[in-house]
């Protein structure tokens, strides 16, 4: 009789925990960026092809897609993992720290990227006691919300079918042996913000408020907090932020235009609304105040990551076969946002939030220069994904 494939999960993680975590110290030393990543592609699809698995066309220029046929017949699982690294220089004094100046793996992609090369071998090395229907998708440029789109756009979905999807974000805030989610709404929806500020400009020495874009836009990026207050879901408040603030060339001359891009992070369509027409009434403050004209442009984003509830229940027992029961945990919404929600809202699935952050406390903010999360992430995420899969593919 075969064993079920949890009862040697153990076993199998131990197995490929070494070629996993080396995987992913290479991957966090060469990170790259949005529809950059061709050396983190060209690995990828290397081991994929060698642990057995037929890679599918892709339809963009990085990423990859891989699939792998059971012995047996079952459900189409897709699993989903984002491989992009971000804009920031590192600050971490790690012996595998990034050595491509200014891009920085801040956020965990590369956990992302060797957890589900550890599902591939996972599951390769028991396919003929598996049943149904195995896709990998690795997902270019998630930091700038278009990768998912963009292989929705080309295809993905309708040339590899599936009857579920699901993946994982490591969290540098929960320990690891942690694994959370919940069902309906996990992350907010996030639209780009982008506001050009016009004014007269002059002479540095002769400045005044009136058509002083540089006053106007230092002013208007402390007050974009105003636009979610009291906004809210679940217990989890909304987010409106600045990330870029440009104005001037020199430092005697006033500018005439400033530039500030942000983003808002709501969880449903009536709170963007709200917000959005507070942000109007603001920028008509702004423009009284300073004598300036202000144009907003609202960025195409990205929608809530919302999950299934039948399979949050179904990925949350079988992350017990990998943590202890008691680190299963449903939790409140969260900001941040994602762009599996692209795919969740096409296919029924789960995304989860698995624990990576430090043991010393030294694991800091995703996003940030000294963000980092512990190695052990990568088999916590490998096994909670792969037992999922393979429970998912029985059904």
């Amino acid at each position: 009789m075969t064993r079920p494939f949890t009862d040697d999960l153990s076993g199998l993680l131990k197995s490929v925990n070494d070629p996993m975590v080396e995987l992913r110290h290479d991957l966090h030393a060469h990170p790259e960026l949005a529809f950059q990543e061709r050396r983190t592609t060209r690995i990828v699809r290397d081991r994929l092809v060698a642990l057995g698995w037929e890679l599918a066309t892709c339809p963009t220029e990085t990423g990859a897609v891989a699939v792998l046929h059971g012995a047996k017949p079952g459900r189409r699982v897709m699993v989903r993992a984002d491989i992009d690294g971000l804009p920031v220089t590192e600050e971490v004094d790690l012996p595998f720290a990034s050595v491509n100046e200014g891009v920085m793996h801040a956020c965990g992609h590369d956990v992302h990227t060797a957890a589900l090369l550890g599902v591939a071998d996972l599951l390769a090395r028991r396919r003929d006691e598996l049943a149904g229907e195995f896709t990998l998708l690795f997902q270019p440029a998630e930091e700038s919300l278009g990768g998912a789109r963009a292989m929705i756009a080309g295809g993905v979905l309708e040339n590899n079918p599936v009857d579920f999807v699901i993946g994982a974000h490591v969290t540098s805030l929960a320990p690891v042996g942690l694994v959370a989610t919940r069902p309906g709404i996990l992350m907010s929806e996030a639209v780009g913000l982008t506001v050009h500020i016009e004014g007269k400009g002059g002479h540095g020495a002769m400045a005044s408020v009136e058509g002083n874009v540089v006053l106007a836009v230092s002013h208007l990026a402390p007050r974009l907090g105003e636009v979610v207050d009291g906004l809210s879901y679940d217990g989890t408040n909304c987010a409106c932020s600045a990330g870029v603030v440009g104005a001037g060339t020199a430092n005697n001359v006033v500018p005439r235009h400033a530039v500030l891009r942000g983003t808002l992070r709501t969880f449903t369509p009536d709170q963007q609304r709200q917000a959005l027409a507070r942000l109007d009434g603001i920028l008509a403050e702004v423009e009284a105040m300073f004598v300036v004209k202000c144009t907003l442009q609202v960025n195409e984003g990205t929608p809530a990551v919302h999950n299934n509830a039948e399979v949050v229940q179904r990925v949350m027992a079988s992350a017990t076969h990998v943590v202890d029961a008691r680190g299963v945990l449903t939790v409140p919404p969260v900001s941040p946002s994602d762009d599996v929600s692209e795919f969740l809202n096409r296919v029924p699935g789960c995304y989860l939030l698995v624990g990576g952050a430090m043991p010393d406390g030294s694991s800091g903010m995703h996003h940030g220069p000294d963000f980092a999360v512990d190695d052990d992430a990568c088999r916590v995420m490998a096994g909670v994904l792969a037992a999922s899969a393979v429970d998912l593919a029985q059904s």
